[in-house]
């Protein structure tokens, strides 16, 4: 899902302080509510390199008066229908134990609790995922980066053990494989995260100009090789390989 305005660093906070003094007034306080943020929304709320991201996707453990907080919510910020969503339960990325591997982040007003996925299963569910025209590869890129930064790396041997613990013995997408192998072979992690960025763009531009000249065509299966086409006419056209 995705949305012309943008959930910052900034009004991220501002957007769950609201939420949560709204499901107060709604449910009252016996009824408490726990959140786990994935995706964009937990590389903002724990990381720098991230700006914005489109939508929250996230786990909800709350009563139904949630679905109404949430609304208000989205109408006083003008934000789309959707706003906050836990839609990806529905996608690869999805385990039943990421519950159980989530860590505290924050409560807000006594009755919302805030968690989050720390750094490796955060990873493992991006690689999983391993969307080209997404913001995936480039997180895991930017999370390495920032690890690395802070004097505390990630070894890959965490990220293999955190992806066996959340999906068992999983096949991981192609680019999801050939950023992991990039990544652990003494690379710049700041121009691996560049060149991972630059990489979604143009994966997104391409996708957009397919739509626009193939209209309700675009499928899921048909993504990777369209993609996959238009780097190679690139690199024909450059004279070199189009790969990072």
């Amino acid at each position: 899902m995705s949305f012309d305005k943008p959930i910052t660093r900034e009004n991220l906070n501002d957007c769950l302080k609201e939420l949560a003094k709204e499901y107060r007034r709604l449910s009252g306080t016996k009824m408490p509510a726990e959140v786990i943020l994935i995706g964009g929304a937990a590389v903002l709320a724990n990381y720098g390199f991230r700006e914005m991201t489109y939508d929250i996707d996230a786990i909800i453990h709350a009563s139904s008066a949630m679905k109404d907080a949430i609304n208000h919510v989205g109408d006083k910020y003008d934000l789309p229908h959707g706003w906050f969503n836990a839609h990806f339960q529905r996608t690869a990325s999805y385990s039943v134990k990421l519950s159980e591997v989530s860590v505290y982040y924050k409560t807000y007003s006594n009755v919302l609790q805030i968690r989050t996925v720390s750094a490796e299963y955060l990873i493992a569910m991006k690689l999983v995922s391993g969307r080209q025209y997404k913001n995936d590869l480039s997180d895991v890129a930017g999370i390495l980066l920032e690890h690395k930064q802070r004097g505390e790396p990630i070894e890959r041997v965490a990220i293999e053990a955190a992806i066996e613990m959340l999906y068992g013995d999983i096949e991981l997408p192609e680019t999801s494989t050939v950023l992991m192998n990039t990544a652990f072979s003494n690379v710049d992690y700041e121009k691996l995260y560049n060149e991972s960025r630059e990489s979604e763009k143009l994966s997104k531009v391409t996708l957009v100009e397919f739509e626009q000249d193939n209209p309700n065509t675009l499928r899921g299966e048909n993504i990777s090789g369209i993609i996959e086409r238009a780097k190679l006419k690139r690199a024909a056209a450059q004279g070199k390989d189009d790969s990072y």
